[in-house]
């Protein structure tokens, strides 16, 4: 059997942390942000973990 590829388009959204967890960073920040508020965009910077419902399909992504 072949190696598993790795789906290069989620290799750069996507990082694992130590425990395993996967780390994706938030959308709605590149544009069109006059109108949100600073705290918004502020909490927007940060990354947060993949859902448990998502972690398995990324997770066969990114072996």
């Amino acid at each position: 059997m072949a190696k598993m590829k790795t789906h290069r388009g989620s290799a750069k959204r996507f990082k694992r942390t130590g425990t395993g967890k996967i780390k994706r960073f938030k959308a709605f920040k590149s544009h069109l942000t006059g109108k949100k508020s600073p705290k918004r965009t502020r909490n927007l910077r940060k990354g947060t973990l993949v859902s448990k419902g998502d972690q398995r399909r990324i997770n066969s992504m990114i072996p």
